[in-house]
């Protein structure tokens, strides 16, 4: 990932939370909530939350499992981590943070039982790469969660354009005066892959079966769920 994007996560760090429940009318919350359900992971399984932010995907998948499923968050941007850990020790939860390069993870092959990654896949400069190494330090047979931006149709499409178009910047820059970072947040998603063309990537990355997708909103935001190939070559 560009060290421009990880300069403007950092810029954007401390209002980072709030900015999220007003730009999506706390609908971000809902749409991990049902992300977890969608992902039929169990309780005592392992998670590798990647590109975490400020926690929120790790908080929802602790809150739901329990302290018996062992979850490691993990992001480049240093500023991130230190509001997630921050976030966690006052929600008392057990969830390590760590500084990764999404596309160099350190951790050996087959590390963890799933990952996951929210809002976050549009940002990594490769994204079938970063599919493969996801799935590198998973076991055969785990599974791969994705949130991500979609492109609403029909009406909703025309809505959402102004509101991207001018409500985002303007309330971007108004909560925490960066107004480039929040012209990048509709324009990057515009541009990114959704629905089925997603589930092509999945499928290029050769490692992963049984991709599936669940259209959440209108299609504003869609979750992604993949397994890893039981014999990887």
């Amino acid at each position: 990932m560009s060290e421009q994007i990880k300069n403007m996560f950092s810029r954007i760090s401390q209002k980072y939370d709030l900015i999220n429940d007003i730009l999506s009318l706390g609908m971000h919350r809902l749409w991990r909530r049902k992300a977890v359900k969608y992902s039929g992971i169990r309780k005592g399984e392992s998670i590798l939350d990647c590109a975490c932010g400020t926690g929120d995907f790790a908080f929802e998948f602790k809150h739901q499992l329990g302290e018996s499923s062992e979850i490691l968050a993990c992001d480049f941007c240093e500023d991130m981590l230190v509001i997630g850990s921050a976030k966690a020790n006052r929600l008392n939860f057990n969830i390590k943070f760590e500084q990764q390069d999404i596309l160099a993870l350190t951790y050996p092959d087959d590390s963890f039982d799933n990952s996951c990654i929210a809002f976050g896949i549009r940002n990594v400069d490769n994204t079938v790469e970063c599919l493969r190494e996801m799935a590198r330090v998973i076991r055969p047979g785990g599974k791969i969660i994705v949130l991500e931006f979609g492109q609403p149709t029909g009406l909703f499409e025309k809505i959402y354009s102004l509101y991207s178009s001018y409500y985002i910047p303007f309330i971007g820059k108004l909560v925490t005066g960066d107004k480039a970072a929040y012209e990048y947040l509709p324009r990057s998603t515009a541009a990114y892959y959704a629905g089925f063309k997603f589930i092509e990537k999945m499928y290029e990355s050769s490692v992963l079966e049984n991709c599936r997708f669940k259209k959440m909103t209108g299609g504003l935001a869609y979750i992604y769920i993949a397994e890893v190939k039981k014999c990887i070559s």
